[in-house]
């Protein structure tokens, strides 16, 4: 099995570490906070004293880290003990402007390099779950391809467009931030309305957001705004879920009724409600 190096030891990545370990690789660890690292020893995980230390050897190094400037100090501090043949394999969420900027500054440097974002918490890494995108070389996902999909439920590989797995990444979080803001309110409606918050959200188990996403979505996507469920009818259901909560504070809805009320200002009332997207498709 490979000898591989994980910088980066927090849930997730300490999470990574153990699964790799239980596949047979033989794992180094570096994390800022020693005591993460030094954690991982009952899984036969080495900690090391800085990221030189732990690549050292490595023929694949995982990134799981904070945002883009950590990133980018802890390849460095790596340098000194990265292997010629050695492949980043970088699962930090980061701003995909930033992210094309470190694939090409890299890439020049001679250091192979892949964005490897992903969708899954710690109990999905430790029993590859859940979902990794790659965007980078395509020669340079076939070589490692096979370990990847050992990570994990779903590998994609997105393209040559170093940063298109981090753009996806933000989408797919964005949904679900926005699906967790929009549970809240329908919590505090169910609060506000007396019922029980298990049957407020039972009742979303019978939504079919998928099905959503295929219908209401594309149509946004094409710029597609014929009705089956006008702005302005819309706008006034929103208007009864706000008068119910009252003063209770609420994630979305607020930010939502202000957009319509644009929009309908800008005579896009008969439109679809769907028409919330049309200044992205325009």
């Amino acid at each position: 099995m490979a000898k591989i190096a994980f910088l980066g030891t927090g849930l997730l990545g300490a999470a990574f570490a153990q699964a790799a370990a239980k596949r047979g690789d033989t794992v180094a660890a570096w994390n800022r906070s020693p005591y993460k690292a030094i954690a991982l020893a009952p899984f036969g995980i080495a900690a090391a004293q800085t990221p030189a230390d732990a690549v050292r050897g490595a023929s694949r190094v995982h990134l799981v880290l904070k945002d883009d400037a950590v990133v980018d100090e802890v390849i460095n501090a790596a340098r000194a003990g990265l292997s010629a043949d050695a492949i980043l394999i970088d699962h930090t969420t980061t701003l995909p402007a930033l992210t094309a900027q470190r694939s090409e500054r890299l890439q020049a440097q001679g250091l192979r390099y892949l964005h490897c974002p992903v969708f899954m918490g710690p109990a999905a890494a430790r029993s590859a779950q859940g979902s990794i995108m790659v965007a980078g070389s395509r020669a340079l996902f076939d070589s490692v391809k096979t370990d990847l999909a050992a990570m994990t439920g779903r590998l994609e590989y997105m393209g040559e467009r170093s940063d298109l797995a981090a753009a996806n990444k933000l989408f797919g979080n964005a949904m679900i931030l926005g699906v967790s803001a929009v549970m809240a309110d329908v919590l505090t409606l169910a609060q506000a309305s007396g019922v029980d918050p298990q049957n407020a959200i039972q009742l979303l188990g019978w939504l079919d957001l998928n099905a959503m996403v295929a219908g209401r979505g594309v149509n946004m996507a094409n710029g597609n705004f014929v009705p089956s469920f006008e702005l302005t009818m819309a706008r006034k259901d929103v208007r009864l879920m706000l008068e119910t909560a009252g003063d209770r504070p609420l994630a979305a809805l607020p930010g939502i009724a202000a957009r319509m009320d644009q929009l309908i200002a800008a005579g896009h009332g008969a439109k679809d409600a769907c028409v919330l997207g049309i200044d992205a498709v325009q």
